[in-house]
């Protein structure tokens, strides 16, 4: 079995060091804020280049919480994608604004700039781009737009930690950036948590407060806020793994290249593509450099294939992880029937939705395993005739 995501493997190479960093704050009973989620919040600043980070309980309390401290609320409405895990959407009706999509460039799967100007209208507060897959979106297009038209930007990086865009981190452009430590994600914890990021001293006061029932001092709250704080073992378990992140996503790259160059030969598999200097978007291969405006770190290994539920099954019967993120795009779900949006209505995410496919991907994947998942991949896409021949 390969599987599409192997946790185990990174906790058995760094168990030493988990198991005494939980045992000690075990030992030393400070569970909520305690000093390693201190130390961790100035860790990740320092890693992504920004001024502030605020732990809080998930990625989704992370987008809720920033579009909260940028007073985004009832009437408002925010520019964002549908084709995205729903979280981002979740978090804009629960401060009570109203989502507004545009539809995905087909070649990255993330929000089009082109079409943003069209769906700016006088209720329009901010932009929330998602940087899918761990692939960086055309985030200075989405700035520009944002500065003219002035509109906040939050940036949701649940899958893009360590991802560059002309070398500066995803989630450090705009207003905020909400990171995510599922613990399937590039830096994953063994539970929930998440972070804010910002440059912005407002932004962090207001999200620092809010996160701890709206209050700055101790039984004293000023509005109404959340309990939502990035509980000390997590914080602990993440400080031991976030000086490897760069070697691992170094590694997802690389696997990812390697897909790329064992799929050169498969026009029945669209593999995904990073952005060039000339911006346009070509499949990397392993040999060569990460590209001078856009470093992805790959969360995702994502396809496209026609006919993507008979290759899944095809490839489940072998024995090969995958998984499909994500296969209703957001205007289609029920949660957001009020907005009367049809099937055609984003016809580029619709299309994404029928046939992305996400292969194994992890930094301990080995060489032979992706031979294994790339060889069963165009076996299983090849046409009907020659699969039967």
């Amino acid at each position: 079995m390969i599987p599409l995501c192997d946790l185990t493997r990174s906790y058995q190479t760094l168990k030493a060091e988990i198991d005494a960093a939980m045992q000690s704050v075990a030992e030393k009973g400070h569970f909520i804020l305690g000093p390693n989620a201190k130390a961790f919040e100035q860790e990740i600043a320092d890693f992504c280049g920004c001024r502030y980070a605020v732990g809080v309980n998930s990625g989704t309390d992370a987008l809720h919480l920033a579009l909260r401290a940028l007073k985004i609320g009832p009437g408002d409405e925010v520019i964002t994608t549908p084709f995205t895990f729903v979280a981002t959407t979740e978090a804009i009706g629960i401060v009570g604004a109203r989502p507004v999509f545009v539809d995905i460039d087909p070649r990255t799967f993330n929000l089009d700039p082109n079409q943003i100007e069209d769906a700016i209208t006088p209720r329009t507060k901010a932009i929330l781009p998602v940087h899918l897959y761990g692939q960086p979106c055309s985030i200075d297009a989405v700035m520009e737009i944002a500065e003219r038209r002035q509109l906040r930007v939050v940036e949701d990086c649940a899958q893009s930690l360590g991802a560059a865009y002309h070398g500066r981190q995803t989630g450090t452009f705009g207003d905020a950036g909400c990171l995510s430590f599922f613990p399937s994600k590039n830096l994953g914890c063994f539970g929930d948590g998440g972070m804010l990021i910002t440059n912005d001293t407002d932004v962090y006061e207001r999200a620092e407060m809010l996160r701890r029932h709206g209050g700055r001092v101790k039984y004293h709250h000023e509005e109404l806020g959340l309990n939502s704080r990035l509980d000390e073992l997590q914080a602990a378990i993440l400080r031991v793994k976030l000086p490897h992140l760069h070697a691992w996503n170094q590694k997802r790259r690389q696997h990812a290249y390697h897909y790329n160059h064992l799929l050169q030969d498969c026009p029945t598999v669209v593999p995904p593509a990073e952005w060039t200097e000339a911006g346009t978007t070509v499949p990397r291969s392993a040999g060569e450099t990460t590209p001078d405006v856009l470093q992805a770190v790959y969360h995702q290994y994502t396809v496209q294939v026609e006919n993507r539920d008979a290759v899944m099954q095809r490839l489940t019967e072998q024995q090969v992880g995958n998984a499909v993120y994500y296969p209703v795009p957001l205007h289609l779900q029920q949660v957001h029937a009020d907005l009367q949006l049809g099937r055609g209505s984003f016809p580029h995410a619709e299309r994404a939705a029928e046939c992305c496919l996400s292969l194994p991907m992890f930094p301990e994947l080995t060489e032979k395993q992706q031979q294994t998942v790339i060889a069963e991949l165009k076996q299983a896409a090849a046409p009907a005739a020659r699969r039967a021949g």
